[in-house]
């Protein structure tokens, strides 16, 4: 992910904010990769390079959304961690483009399941672990997901005793159903996927308590009486 204040938005999606200089310690964006940027889309990133502050310009100012290089610099500063910001401080000139609302799910803020929508949801993700030749993964994942937020896939795939490229590719499927959120490291559960998880257990919950032994005084289990419909 790409974060962006409020006021960048507009510039990102008309194409007038061609550019954006970030503190980094390491690149976390590479040339060629799509970074989700909420809630707008996405961005494409056309090219990567190191540069100072010293160098910082006011046609680079204009690329990334400010009036003049002077600027530039003071959000430079105020969005630090609060190191100086010398002339001499590096910085990573992302060069980027708007790469449109393709990568969004909508309806993965959508939080609201009905009964329907719970099990067609149940539904899909039978499908996905009948017909998959690793078995069943769609729980696993989820929770996992659940468990560990933003942690790169190359770290969860092998818990799952996955290589990374399947894992993702998984993602990808609870990703298209709205269930999960993809981040520039790892993954989340959306607003819609953590509402499902909370159906789920809800009604496990429930169905587990149903299906409790019922207890005599005393702590000692009642014996069931036999339903003439029952199997026998």
């Amino acid at each position: 992910m790409l974060l962006f204040q409020k006021r960048f938005h507009e510039g990102l999606r008309n194409g007038s904010i061609t550019a954006t200089f970030r503190r980094w310690d390491e690149p976390r964006v590479k040339p060629g990769g799509r970074y989700r940027c909420h809630p707008i889309g996405v961005v494409e990133v056309d090219g990567l390079s190191r540069v100072k502050v010293a160098d910082l310009t006011d046609a680079d100012a204009r690329a990334a959304g400010f009036s003049h290089r002077a600027e530039l610099i003071d959000y430079l500063r105020s969005g630090g961690d609060g190191s100086p910001l010398r002339p001499s401080t590096p910085l990573y000139r992302v060069d980027l483009h708007y790469g449109g609302d393709g990568d969004r799910v909508p309806i993965a803020l959508d939080a609201a399941l009905t009964d329907a929508d719970v099990a067609a949801l149940k539904k899909k993700l039978a499908g996905f672990d009948a017909r998959s030749p690793s078995g069943l993964w769609t729980a696993k994942t989820i929770r996992l997901i659940e468990q560990n937020p933003r942690v790169a896939a190359s770290k969860l795939a092998p818990k799952l005793k996955l290589e990374t490229a399947p894992f993702k590719a998984n993602v990808v499927r609870l990703k298209k159903l709205g269930l999960t959120q993809s981040f520039e490291i790892g993954y989340e559960l959306s607003p819609r996927g953590r509402a499902f998880l909370e159906r789920t257990r809800r009604t496990t919950r429930s169905t587990s308590k149903r299906n409790a032994p019922a207890r005599a005084h005393g702590g000692r289990t009642r014996p069931e009486r036999s339903s003439p419909s029952a199997p026998k």
